[in-house]
């Protein structure tokens, strides 16, 4: 199936094709759902509702172009530009003052954000080394889930050689499931890999 999304520039118009994993979710996720939660309306099925990626540049107070090196990855991750992060308050200790560009962040949302989530599960985290599984553990109570990533080079996007310095970053899932077991069975059924 395929999707008109608009014009480049201004000039001309051009066409995706759907995410693949949007076509899985209406056609195999929905009655899966249905069927164990007893929804009467497909609409009533949650479905992922934003991706929010956020990466902390401590060290950008030191060297500020570290922040571009980083605004440049997570570009390549998200498929999108970030936008800059600042400090909301002073802390002395650290020699942080408001206003300071500390980190970037980016929230995916419709055909980026489904495209991101077949990479982020089919690609990268099982590059992740050492790994088990996810804890269940990390939803917040409402349905959202937040994953912690160490190193930014497990995206086959980064080309390892250009890469300054290994950085985290944290992956929030928003769902519109109202509870945590709701959104465990969404998540799951997408293919998010937990350790059960």
């Amino acid at each position: 199936m395929e999707a008109r999304v608009g014009t480049v520039n201004g000039v001309g118009s051009f066409w995706v094709k759907m995410a693949r994993l949007k076509e899985y979710y209406r056609k195999e996720v929905i009655p899966l759902l249905s069927k164990k939660f007893g929804y009467k309306n497909p609409w009533e099925a949650p479905r992922l509702d934003k991706i929010v990626i956020n990466m902390g540049v401590g060290d950008a107070i030191q060297n500020p172009k570290l922040l571009d090196a980083a605004v440049d990855d997570l570009t390549l991750i998200a498929g999108q530009r970030p936008v800059i992060t600042r400090a909301k308050k002073s802390i002395s200790n650290f020699r942080l003052r408001a206003g300071m560009a500390i980190g970037c962040k980016v929230t995916l949302r419709g055909e980026r954000m489904y495209e991101f989530w077949d990479r982020l599960v089919n690609v990268a985290i099982p590059r992740i080394r050492d790994f088990r599984g996810l804890l269940v553990k990390s939803f917040d109570g409402r349905g959202n889930y937040t994953l912690g990533i160490k190193e930014q080079v497990i995206f086959p996007e980064i080309n390892y050689d250009k890469v300054e310095k290994l950085r985290g970053m944290d992956i929030t899932i928003a769902t519109t499931a109202r509870t945590d077991e709701e959104a465990l069975e969404l998540l799951g059924a997408l293919g998010m890999p937990f350790r059960r």
